[in-house]
């Protein structure tokens, strides 16, 4: 493998990888390129060029080892570490991805939460006792966290990345509907809800405007 990896080649193998677990848990032992794509919403052509970015894997006419793919998949995404997680942000946005149960089973272990409200310190929130934003930097120190997630109010979004980024995490994944970037050389990743919703609302529209054309020139 040379040069650098899209991310959208990195989504769809998450994607591949989320398909395999459910194959395996099936128990189907093989798998095709045309059946990874049409779950994937891709072409057998692009499964087979994201997997060849990393090795030959496969054999033509019998498909993938559901098994061996699943483990390769793993070990390219990182996911045979358990990565340990903190959390900014304790609002409903923070809860609501501290009960979210599939992330410790997927490899990524939240250890520890924070806020700056008074009456949140102390309180548990599905096991964890939300700390003080004071005690980040000696937290995330003494638990060994590599991967910091922002769910703040967009204002405070930056200074808490970078309260992370100086605390000595490795990667951001940002909840707050504000654009980061990478802050301090750690790379951020921001998941902007409303955004995702205005792309849906986009496909709707679309659909309803060919719908009136249609109408019109019947």
């Amino acid at each position: 493998m040379s040069g650098r990896i899209s991310d959208s080649t990195v989504r769809r193998l998450s994607l591949y990888l989320r398909m395999l677990r459910d194959l395996e848990r099936a128990g189907v032992e093989l798998v095709s390129s045309a059946e990874l794509a049409e779950r994937a919403g891709a072409t057998s052509a692009q499964v087979r060029k994201d997997l060849s970015l990393f090795g030959s894997f496969g054999k033509r006419g019998r498909g993938y080892l559901v098994g061996p793919l699943s483990d390769t998949l793993e070990e390219i995404l990182g996911l045979d570490h358990a990565w340990k997680v903190a959390l900014v942000g304790v609002g409903k946005i923070g809860s609501a991805l501290l009960g979210y149960r599939d992330l410790s089973p997927r490899g990524f272990d939240v250890v520890a939460a924070f806020d700056v409200d008074p009456s949140k310190i102390g309180e548990r929130v599905f096991g964890l006792s939300v700390r003080s934003l004071d005690e980040l930097g000696e937290t995330v120190s003494a638990r060994g966290v590599e991967i910091g997630i922002v769910a703040t109010p967009p204002q405070v979004a930056e200074d808490v990345a970078r309260d992370l980024a100086r605390a000595g995490v490795g990667a951001i994944l940002n909840f707050a509907p504000v654009e980061l970037g990478s802050v301090d050389g750690v790379p951020v990743r921001t998941v902007d809800i409303v955004l995702e919703l205005e792309g849906l609302s986009y496909v709707l529209a679309a659909a309803r405007r060919g719908a009136e054309r249609s109408r019109e020139g019947a």
